[in-house]
């Protein structure tokens, strides 16, 4: 007799695993099938890519530099500041000796409680507030407590700016750090974007990179422009002793630069001082709007943002330290965004 028995279903949990089993494997074919390799970039993408990343690198770079001088000038600041303090402490106990002194005086000769010297050198503002004691002082004494007032105010005052000075040292050690970093990071990007180029692609980039580069020997056309001044002429004249150093980010010389650190030198041996940053660079001088107008030692900026500097060479051409990799050489005005000259 034949069997009329339904066959056995299978159980919620075995459809469940097949079911995941089923779905893993069309994952994994789809993984396979899109497993082939990127196609590797070509040595004009590459050279792209990194160009693009040396210029956020020194974008980061001069907001470093300005982190830089702003934490060496409060560390400065404070140092004046606690030196004043330290000073105006021993102002005081000399007012507060003085003061004791002439109660001590007053005393023997039978006047003021000798009890006053431990008031008065305590809390002077509450001391004054009492008029019925006034009477018992002389003017001599008066005078002496309000100048230990006037003291105390003063180093309470010092005190204060001193500590909102540190708490804004911290945070300008802290933006420091974020912006070593992050030009640390892109630089290390760019690298390992190099590192893929073989060694023949290496080799040619390197090349277009030397022809690139202006060696202290090779002169470009300068033409004939004037300088703007005998002190621009010393910065410009500074800043050709330097053709062919290497570009170093956060470097001010005398043997590496980065952009502003190559133009704030040079005019620093002209005798002159500018500003750290090519962004502070920006605003130092007389705004040059027209290249045409431009001299030679006049500042360029180029940039929205005026992240990058340098300085007018003349006949279009602008003497800079451009960017990793790279040395301070001549380059033509018109490979870079211009904004406007500065004249110092």
């Amino acid at each position: 007799m034949a069997s009329h028995r339904r066959p056995k279903q299978p159980s919620r949990t075995r459809i469940t695993v097949l079911t995941t089993a089923a779905a893993a494997a069309v994952a994994l074919s789809a993984n396979a099938a899109n497993a082939a390799p990127s196609a590797k970039l070509s040595k004009s993408e590459v050279k792209a890519k990194v160009d693009k990343l040396y210029e956020e690198a020194e974008q980061a770079s001069e907001k470093y530099d300005g982190a830089k001088e702003k934490q060496e000038k409060l560390q400065k600041e404070i140092s004046t500041i606690q030196d004043n303090v330290a000073r105006g402490q021993e102002d005081l106990n000399k007012l507060r000796d003085g003061l004791g002194s002439m109660a001590t005086a007053q005393y023997r000769s039978g006047g003021i409680d000798p009890s006053v010297q431990l008031l008065l050198s305590s809390n002077p503002d509450d001391y004054l507030d009492k008029a019925s004691t006034l009477d018992q002082l002389s003017s001599q004494q008066v005078e002496a407590l309000k100048k230990i007032q006037d003291k105390q105010r003063e180093l309470a005052q010092e005190r204060a700016e001193a500590t909102e000075k540190l708490k804004d040292l911290a945070s300008t050690r802290t933006e420091l750090g974020k912006k070593k970093k992050e030009v640390q990071g892109k630089l290390a990007e760019a690298q390992k974007l190099l590192n893929t180029l073989t060694a023949k692609e290496k080799a040619a980039l390197d090349a277009e990179q030397n022809r690139a580069s202006r060696s202290a020997g090779d002169r470009a056309d300068l033409g004939d422009t004037p300088t703007a001044s005998g002190r621009a002429a010393a910065a410009f004249s500074a800043a050709q002793s330097k053709i062919g150093s290497p570009y170093v980010w956060g470097a001010t010389g005398p043997s590496s630069f980065d952009c502003s650190g190559l133009t704030s030198w040079a005019y620093a041996q002209a005798g002159v001082s500018i500003p750290r940053t090519s962004e502070a660079q920006a605003g130092a001088g007389t705004v040059i709007s027209s290249m045409s107008d431009l001299k030679v030692g006049d500042l360029v900026i180029f940039f929205s943002d005026h992240h990058h500097v340098g300085l007018y060479a003349g006949n279009g051409q602008v003497l800079h330290a451009p960017h990793t990799g790279a040395v301070v050489r001549y380059e033509s005005i018109n490979n870079m965004p211009f904004q406007f000259g500065v004249r110092i």
